[in-house]
């Protein structure tokens, strides 16, 4: 198979098709179009097949990426898909919305003078067509086991554990406040980078795996966390951070200006044909409005596009720092700069215009000065260089904080860091709580979305081990 490979110095570098920028800010379906048979085996065959395989090293999941790209050149798409979802519980996901140009595709070797392999659209190919041809089946285990598994939180890295513990024959339950499964992969992400049906059939191919949903459940409320532990013999805590961080300037408390997971909320809701009272009364609707969104990172970037769609009347991000340390995608800055976004570099509110409702955000250059202790550049504001913004919506991109998740869950004697969130044992990921353990966000912060798979699918192998040397314990008290 090797003779079809290192086709990187003949055969450029190709994306899937992306649809116009004139069409795609007219609907939230997604912006590449699928590769075909042809093109993904010729994209496939640019893979060098280096000694040290670089995307695979920088993969949270550590895909091998290799030997799945060798397959797909060779036609052996069955085995390719096997070895993809052999390491990662949702390839056809990470495929459409990992940023490959910071992980994967930025570490290819090939990189430079001959740019990357095309990583993301050939696994997203890879993982489409396993479905259409119906290589992805539920998970019947070899055997099924009495101990059941309570997992908080139906995101991703929620999802991979139970996933990887139905695998193992256990029992498992999963309990999400909302009322579809998938959390910020349902509501938080765009359909123009994740369609939801997408996340939909992930989570009906849970469900006839066995793995149990029960939706509408908040911890706290219809139950608290020691009743699960009493329920379950293990806990697994996967709720993300929901928390908006907010901004304090003045004008802050005028109408008009919403933290970005409600306006993405109400959109998507919207989407999946869902009554939104905020959005019909123009509360959460970009419609014929001056956006300003602030913020740099990847919610800032699903907020612009988002509100283009919507039919706003402009759209600006405002970031205070430029656009070589922007932290989201750069190739999302791309997608939104052709849809007619535009980046307002080095500059940050420093109040927000109107009386009852916003009309205006005050702004003010920035420059980069010295860096701090993590070597990043500080912004620094320039003197004298204020200047109005037209806005009748601002919305708030700057980022997630943990909940207060000890009070929600009525477990005042759950440890948590001085950020709030969850302090584990990060060898195995269990909490100060025997059988209570915590992953993805709520623990590391808000991150991406193959981090909180990692996540799952390891805390997935701690409980199997923490449950195997309980159930060897009582075996050998009994026996004395």
């Amino acid at each position: 198979m090797t003779e079809k490979m290192l086709k990187f110095v003949s055969l450029e570098k190709k994306m899937p098709t992306k649809r116009a920028a004139d069409a795609r800010r007219q609907d939230f379906s997604e912006i590449y179009d699928e590769f075909n048979s042809d093109r993904a085996t010729e994209q496939a065959s640019r893979c060098s097949q280096c000694g040290i395989p670089y995307c695979q090293v920088h993969c949270p999941v550590q895909n091998n990426i290799p030997d799945w790209l060798m397959m797909t050149a060779a036609g052996r798409l069955e085995e390719a898909y096997e070895v993809s979802q052999a390491t990662n519980n949702f390839p056809e996901i990470c495929g459409r919305i990992c940023p490959q140009d910071r992980l994967c595709e930025g570490s290819c070797v090939i990189e430079k003078g001959f740019e990357s392999v095309t990583i993301g659209a050939v696994e997203k190919y890879i993982t489409d067509t396993a479905w259409e041809k119906g290589w992805v089946k539920p998970t019947i285990p070899q055997q099924e086991r009495d101990q059941s598994i309570g997992v908080i939180g139906a995101g991703p890295g929620g999802l991979a554990a139970a996933d990887q513990l139905r695998k193992k024959g256990y029992q498992v339950h999963v309990y999400d406040r909302y009322d579809r499964v998938g959390g910020l992969m349902i509501y938080g992400i765009p359909s123009f980078k994740l369609e939801k049906e997408v996340v939909e059939r992930r989570a009906k191919l849970l469900n006839d795996s066995g793995v149990t949903f029960h939706l509408n459940f908040d911890i706290g409320r219809d139950a608290t966390l020691a009743e699960l532990r009493a329920k379950h013999d293990a806990v697994i805590i996967a709720t993300g951070v929901y928390k908006s961080r907010d901004i304090s300037v003045p004008g802050s408390g005028v109408a008009g200006i919403v933290p970005a997971l409600e306006y993405l909320t109400a959109s998507n809701r919207k989407g999946l044909g869902d009554s939104v009272p905020e959005f019909e009364d123009g509360t959460l609707n970009a419609d014929g409005k001056n956006v300003v969104v602030i913020g740099g990172g990847d919610t800032a970037m699903d907020c612009v596009r988002t509100a283009v769609r919507q039919g706003a009347k402009s759209v600006k991000c405002l970031y205070r720092r430029d656009r070589k340390n922007m932290p989201g995608s750069l190739r999302e800055v791309e997608n939104a700069e052709e849809e007619g976004v535009e980046f307002v570099w080095l500059s940050a509110p420093k109040a927000f215009l109107g009386d009852d409702t916003v009309r205006g955000v005050k702004a003010i250059n920035m420059h980069l000065g010295i860096a701090d202790s993590t070597g990043r550049q500080v912004p620094v504001e320039i003197e004298g260089s204020e200047h109005d913004i037209p806005c009748d919506l601002a919305i708030k991109a700057l980022g997630f904080d943990a909940e207060d998740i000890p009070q929600l869950f009525d477990e005042p004697g759950l440890e948590v860091s001085r950020w709030g969130t969850i302090s584990v044992n990060f060898k195995t990921a269990m909490t100060n709580l025997e059988g209570v353990f915590a992953i993805g966000d709520i623990v590391r912060g808000a991150s991406l979305v193959v981090w909180a798979i990692r996540d799952g699918r390891d805390a997935a192998q701690s409980v199997h081990q923490f449950l195997m040397e309980k159930q060897r314990n009582e075996q050998s008290a009994l026996a004395s």
